[in-house]
């Protein structure tokens, strides 16, 4: 590889089609009704997309109790438990669903399996939204496993079937050492449908892993709160990269970290916008790294429609968005290096 100082962006990057149809229903719910529009939790976990939203007229809240009588409320692309759902209704709320399709599936297949009285393994992330909102649909049934380690200790009857199902943050590849020891452990053990599971953290991990060991640095745009944006920081290491950074804006970019750099690599979580990327390749062409490449592993194209409520009022209005979705790598995963404008919005 080239010598001279340059930039591989990864690509997939940056939001997921769920996450970009979470945030285009708060800004149409936003232009459609006015503000204020409140909003359970973070819409998506990405403090500029919280912060910019907040600035036209969203309020985020973390429960519906801080929520006025006869106001509009979204729920967001993690999900919500039917405990949630009911007091909304209880309370007389207007509600608009931004949860993620994919996680809707997630929550239908624990409902599914519930009545069949299968019991569930839930592999995520205590404490997280979607988990919380995943585990409320069936909680007698569900188990929830944090590590490979979690399932030495589960004293469930191995002659019954079981189901695995998972927090749609997580990577295939993050999974399957625990649905393996699962599967050693329950020979009966059942997998939610194919269809059923997402494929950007997945595709956004292997993005890293194609560029990492070419590079010196890696800069991750994402915030804190971000579990898949974390998570390129420790996957970007793993792969090869000498070193890996955290980013929420282009200006925490320090000056240290680029001393005996010749090649970056950059990408961005699921949930961050594009503008902060070309911000930061902007910021970096300033800084002596005029040339940069988007190294392609896959496309995404598939559409979320938005919700229908919003859909309804929206009348002709555009009613998609026109975003990459994750789609399953294969073999015949396109990998195309294309010269980007770092000048563009």
């Amino acid at each position: 590889m080239s010598t001279s100082k340059r930039v591989i962006v990864a690509a997939p990057r940056g939001y997921c089609a769920g996450v970009d149809r979470a945030v285009t229903t708060v800004e149409k719910a936003l232009e459609t009704y006015g503000p204020p529009i409140y909003v359970r939790k973070q819409i998506v976990h990405n403090k500029h997309v919280v912060s910019t939203l907040e600035k036209r007229g969203a309020i985020f809240v973390d429960e519906l109790d801080e929520v006025p009588a006869d106001a509009l409320v979204v729920f967001s692309a993690h999900g919500v438990s039917p405990a949630v759902r009911e007091e909304a209704v209880r309370r007389e709320l207007r509600t608009i669903d931004a949860t993620c399709p994919l996680v809707t599936k997630v929550h239908r297949e624990a409902k599914r399996f519930a009545a069949k009285d299968t019991d569930i393994l839930l592999i995520g992330h205590a404490g997280h939204e979607e988990v919380e909102g995943t585990m409320g649909e069936a909680p007698d049934r569900t188990t929830l496993l944090e590590s490979p380690d979690d399932v030495d200790r589960l004293d469930l009857p191995t002659d019954k079937p079981l189901v695995w199902l998972s927090q749609t943050t997580l990577s295939v590849d993050e999974t399957m050492e625990t649905v393996t020891r699962l599967r050693q452990k329950f020979p009966l053990l059942v997998s939610p449908p194919t269809d059923d599971i997402c494929y950007a953290t997945q595709n956004r991990q292997q993005a890293v892993k194609q560029i990492a060991p070419h590079c010196d640095l890696m800069i991750v745009v994402g915030s804190r709160n971000s579990s898949n944006s974390m998570r390129l920081v420790e996957v970007a290491l793993e792969a090869g990269a000498k070193r890996s950074e955290r980013i929420d804006y282009p200006h925490e970019i320090q000056d240290e970290w680029l001393d005996g750099v010749s090649t970056i690599g950059l990408t961005s979580g699921a949930s961050v916008p594009d503008e902060l990327v070309q911000g930061a390749l902007a910021l970096l062409r300033e800084r002596g790294f005029p040339k940069a490449d988007e190294e392609r592993l896959i496309e995404e194209n598939l559409t979320f429609a938005l919700p229908p409520e919003l859909r309804r009022d929206l009348g002709g209005e555009d009613q998609r968005r026109s975003r990459r979705h994750p789609g399953r790598r294969g073999d015949e995963a396109a990998k195309k290096h294309e010269p980007l404008d770092v000048g563009a919005d």
